[in-house]
Protein backbone atom coordinates (compact mmCIF):
# COMPACT_ATOMS: atom_id res chain seq x y z
CA UNK A 1 0.00 0.00 0.00
CA UNK A 2 1.33 3.23 -0.80
CA UNK A 3 0.90 6.35 0.91
CA UNK A 4 0.55 10.00 0.41
CA UNK A 5 2.55 12.98 2.28
CA UNK A 6 2.09 15.91 2.74
CA UNK A 7 4.77 17.77 1.08
CA UNK A 8 5.42 21.42 3.85
CA UNK A 9 8.95 22.05 1.93
CA UNK A 10 6.72 22.94 -1.79
CA UNK A 11 4.99 25.48 -0.26
CA UNK A 12 7.81 27.30 1.76
CA UNK A 13 11.70 25.68 1.82
CA UNK A 14 12.58 27.76 4.54
CA UNK A 15 10.31 25.69 7.26
CA UNK A 16 12.97 24.31 9.44
CA UNK A 17 10.71 22.48 12.08
CA UNK A 18 7.03 20.86 12.30
CA UNK A 19 4.79 19.01 13.91
CA UNK A 20 3.65 15.12 11.92
CA UNK A 21 2.36 12.23 13.16
CA UNK A 22 3.35 8.80 11.89
CA UNK A 23 1.16 6.96 9.36
CA UNK A 24 3.44 3.77 8.96
CA UNK A 25 6.86 2.20 9.66
CA UNK A 26 7.74 -0.15 6.46
CA UNK A 27 8.99 -3.37 6.28
CA UNK A 28 13.12 -2.32 6.25
CA UNK A 29 12.47 0.04 9.11
CA UNK A 30 11.67 3.61 6.66
CA UNK A 31 9.25 6.23 8.79
CA UNK A 32 6.56 7.70 7.00
CA UNK A 33 4.55 10.75 7.88
CA UNK A 34 1.37 12.61 7.24
CA UNK A 35 2.90 15.53 6.31
CA UNK A 36 6.78 16.47 6.40
CA UNK A 37 9.12 19.17 5.99
CA UNK A 38 12.66 16.77 4.68
CA UNK A 39 12.78 16.97 0.52
CA UNK A 40 13.10 13.41 -0.76
CA UNK A 41 16.06 12.39 -2.66
CA UNK A 42 14.84 13.71 -6.58
CA UNK A 43 15.59 15.72 -9.50
CA UNK A 44 20.06 15.76 -8.75
CA UNK A 45 19.17 17.36 -5.17
CA UNK A 46 19.74 14.79 -1.95
CA UNK A 47 17.05 14.20 0.62
CA UNK A 48 17.36 16.37 3.85
CA UNK A 49 18.75 14.75 7.11
CA UNK A 50 17.83 15.88 10.78
CA UNK A 51 15.95 14.55 13.37
CA UNK A 52 12.36 13.77 14.65
CA UNK A 53 11.73 14.44 18.42
CA UNK A 54 9.02 12.35 20.29
CA UNK A 55 6.79 13.29 22.78
CA UNK A 56 9.62 12.30 26.16
CA UNK A 57 11.76 13.97 24.56
CA UNK A 58 14.06 11.22 22.74
CA UNK A 59 15.63 12.04 19.29
CA UNK A 60 15.73 9.41 16.74
CA UNK A 61 18.24 10.89 13.89
CA UNK A 62 17.14 11.13 10.10
CA UNK A 63 20.31 9.46 7.71
CA UNK A 64 18.15 10.06 4.71
CA UNK A 65 14.78 10.94 2.88
CA UNK A 66 13.73 9.34 -0.13
CA UNK A 67 10.28 8.24 -2.43
CA UNK A 68 8.88 4.68 -1.87
CA UNK A 69 6.32 3.06 -4.15
CA UNK A 70 5.20 6.28 -5.61
CA UNK A 71 6.62 10.33 -5.78
CA UNK A 72 3.98 11.11 -3.29
CA UNK A 73 5.39 8.76 -0.77
CA UNK A 74 8.28 10.03 1.51
CA UNK A 75 10.21 7.82 3.29
CA UNK A 76 12.40 8.94 6.03
CA UNK A 77 15.46 7.02 6.75
CA UNK A 78 16.61 6.72 10.53
CA UNK A 79 20.30 6.42 11.33
CA UNK A 80 20.77 2.77 12.66
CA UNK A 81 20.12 1.13 16.28
CA UNK A 82 17.22 3.25 16.86
CA UNK A 83 13.73 2.65 18.54
CA UNK A 84 11.43 3.37 16.14
CA UNK A 85 8.16 5.43 16.47
CA UNK A 86 4.62 3.40 16.13
CA UNK A 87 2.08 4.52 13.44
CA UNK A 88 -0.08 6.75 15.29
CA UNK A 89 2.71 8.59 17.20
CA UNK A 90 3.21 12.14 17.15
CA UNK A 91 6.54 13.64 16.13
CA UNK A 92 8.31 17.15 16.06
CA UNK A 93 10.35 17.25 13.39
CA UNK A 94 13.90 19.32 12.57
CA UNK A 95 15.73 19.40 9.80
CA UNK A 96 19.53 19.93 9.44
CA UNK A 97 19.20 23.60 8.32
CA UNK A 98 22.42 24.71 7.67
CA UNK A 99 23.14 21.71 5.10
CA UNK A 100 19.66 22.34 3.88
CA UNK A 101 20.31 26.27 3.05
CA UNK A 102 23.54 25.10 1.20
CA UNK A 103 21.51 22.94 -1.03
CA UNK A 104 18.63 25.97 -1.95
CA UNK A 105 21.80 27.92 -2.19
CA UNK A 106 23.28 25.44 -4.95
CA UNK A 107 19.87 24.55 -6.34
CA UNK A 108 19.03 27.80 -7.07
CA UNK A 109 22.48 28.42 -8.76
CA UNK A 110 22.23 25.52 -10.85
CA UNK A 111 19.13 27.40 -12.41
CA UNK A 112 21.11 30.06 -12.91
CA UNK A 113 23.67 28.29 -14.82
CA UNK A 114 20.35 27.06 -17.03
CA UNK A 115 20.26 30.76 -17.95
CA UNK A 116 23.50 32.11 -18.58
CA UNK A 117 23.99 28.57 -21.16
CA UNK A 118 20.54 28.44 -22.63
CA UNK A 119 21.38 24.57 -23.83
CA UNK A 120 19.11 21.40 -23.20
CA UNK A 121 20.61 19.81 -19.78
CA UNK A 122 21.46 16.08 -20.53
CA UNK A 123 22.33 15.76 -16.36
CA UNK A 124 21.82 17.55 -12.95
CA UNK A 125 23.79 16.62 -9.36
CA UNK A 126 23.31 19.05 -6.72
CA UNK A 127 25.92 18.95 -3.55
CA UNK A 128 26.36 21.28 -0.59
CA UNK A 129 30.25 22.25 -2.30
CA UNK A 130 30.60 21.51 -5.90
CA UNK A 131 27.75 20.87 -8.01
CA UNK A 132 26.85 19.86 -11.55
CA UNK A 133 25.41 20.73 -14.55
CA UNK A 134 26.16 18.65 -18.10
CA UNK A 135 24.92 20.73 -21.20
CA UNK A 136 24.45 19.37 -24.72
CA UNK A 137 26.99 22.43 -25.93
CA UNK A 138 28.36 22.02 -29.36
CA UNK A 139 30.68 25.08 -29.19
CA UNK A 140 33.38 24.66 -26.38
CA UNK A 141 33.64 28.46 -26.55
CA UNK A 142 32.38 28.95 -22.96
CA UNK A 143 35.06 30.22 -20.31
CA UNK A 144 35.03 29.28 -16.38
CA UNK A 145 36.20 33.20 -16.27
CA UNK A 146 32.95 34.66 -18.50
CA UNK A 147 30.37 32.08 -16.74
CA UNK A 148 30.99 32.83 -13.72
CA UNK A 149 30.90 36.74 -13.50
CA UNK A 150 27.28 36.46 -15.80
CA UNK A 151 26.83 34.21 -13.10
CA UNK A 152 27.58 37.08 -10.66
CA UNK A 153 25.77 39.74 -12.43
CA UNK A 154 22.52 37.32 -11.75
CA UNK A 155 23.42 37.20 -8.29
CA UNK A 156 24.35 40.84 -7.89
CA UNK A 157 20.70 41.56 -9.43
CA UNK A 158 18.51 40.32 -6.36
CA UNK A 159 16.21 39.05 -8.30
CA UNK A 160 12.79 37.09 -6.52
CA UNK A 161 12.54 33.41 -6.85
CA UNK A 162 8.74 32.18 -6.56
CA UNK A 163 6.15 29.21 -7.39
CA UNK A 164 3.95 29.14 -9.89
CA UNK A 165 1.67 26.29 -10.35
CA UNK A 166 0.21 25.42 -14.50
CA UNK A 167 -2.23 22.71 -15.29
CA UNK A 168 -1.36 19.96 -17.32
CA UNK A 169 -2.73 21.80 -20.46
CA UNK A 170 -0.84 24.92 -19.93
CA UNK A 171 2.54 22.97 -19.43
CA UNK A 172 1.39 21.04 -22.43
CA UNK A 173 1.29 24.31 -24.89
CA UNK A 174 4.54 25.27 -23.62
CA UNK A 175 6.84 22.52 -24.20
CA UNK A 176 10.05 25.35 -24.48
CA UNK A 177 9.70 24.91 -20.35
CA UNK A 178 11.26 21.76 -20.38
CA UNK A 179 15.04 22.91 -20.17
CA UNK A 180 15.90 18.70 -19.79
CA UNK A 181 16.93 16.32 -22.66
CA UNK A 182 15.88 13.90 -21.41
CA UNK A 183 14.10 14.15 -18.20
CA UNK A 184 10.01 15.50 -18.39
CA UNK A 185 8.27 16.11 -14.98
CA UNK A 186 5.89 14.67 -14.27
CA UNK A 187 2.26 15.18 -15.28
CA UNK A 188 -1.06 13.61 -15.03
CA UNK A 189 -1.67 15.01 -11.49
CA UNK A 190 -3.39 17.87 -12.75
CA UNK A 191 -0.87 20.56 -12.07
CA UNK A 192 2.84 21.28 -12.50
CA UNK A 193 4.96 23.40 -10.36
CA UNK A 194 7.03 25.91 -11.87
CA UNK A 195 10.48 27.98 -10.23
CA UNK A 196 10.17 31.21 -11.57
CA UNK A 197 13.08 33.86 -11.36
CA UNK A 198 12.85 37.76 -12.03
CA UNK A 199 9.45 39.67 -11.49
CA UNK A 200 6.80 37.66 -13.69
CA UNK A 201 9.40 35.35 -14.16
CA UNK A 202 11.16 37.44 -16.46
CA UNK A 203 14.61 35.81 -15.84
CA UNK A 204 13.31 32.23 -16.15
CA UNK A 205 10.83 29.76 -15.80
CA UNK A 206 11.13 25.92 -15.53
CA UNK A 207 9.35 22.55 -13.64
CA UNK A 208 11.63 21.81 -10.64
CA UNK A 209 10.32 19.96 -7.28
CA UNK A 210 13.39 21.43 -5.41
CA UNK A 211 13.76 23.33 -2.87
CA UNK A 212 15.23 27.52 -3.95
CA UNK A 213 16.29 30.63 -1.85
CA UNK A 214 14.11 33.91 -2.34
CA UNK A 215 15.84 35.89 -4.13
CA UNK A 216 19.35 35.54 -6.21
CA UNK A 217 21.28 37.62 -4.00
CA UNK A 218 21.34 34.71 -1.32
CA UNK A 219 23.08 32.19 -3.53
CA UNK A 220 26.10 34.33 -2.33
CA UNK A 221 29.14 34.43 -4.35
CA UNK A 222 29.58 31.78 -6.90
CA UNK A 223 31.86 30.39 -9.74
CA UNK A 224 32.57 27.74 -12.15
CA UNK A 225 35.36 25.77 -11.12
CA UNK A 226 35.88 23.50 -13.87
CA UNK A 227 34.01 22.99 -17.46
CA UNK A 228 34.74 19.28 -18.46
CA UNK A 229 34.21 17.49 -22.21
CA UNK A 230 32.18 14.19 -21.36
CA UNK A 231 31.20 13.68 -25.09
CA UNK A 232 31.59 15.22 -28.57
CA UNK A 233 29.19 17.63 -27.39
CA UNK A 234 28.49 17.36 -23.74
CA UNK A 235 30.13 20.04 -21.41
CA UNK A 236 30.27 19.02 -17.64
CA UNK A 237 30.16 22.72 -15.30
CA UNK A 238 30.80 22.26 -11.94
CA UNK A 239 29.58 24.88 -9.62
CA UNK A 240 31.17 25.66 -6.19
CA UNK A 241 30.82 28.33 -3.41
CA UNK A 242 33.50 31.33 -3.19
CA UNK A 243 35.27 33.79 -5.95
CA UNK A 244 36.75 32.57 -9.03
CA UNK A 245 40.44 31.42 -8.00
CA UNK A 246 43.13 33.34 -9.32
CA UNK A 247 44.94 31.78 -12.29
Amino acid sequence: MAYRTQTLFRDDSYLRTAEAEVVAVNERGGIILDRTIFYATSGGQPGDTGHMEREDGRRVAVAATVTGETKDEIVHVPAPDQPLPEPGEKLRLGIDWERRHLLMRMHTACHLLSVVCPFPITGAAVAVDDSRVDFDIPDAGYTKEDVSARLMELVHADHPLFIRWITDEEFAANPGLVKSKNVRPPSGTGRIRLVCIGEDAAVDSQPCGGTHVARTGEVGEIHIGKIEKKGRENRRFRIRFGPLPAA
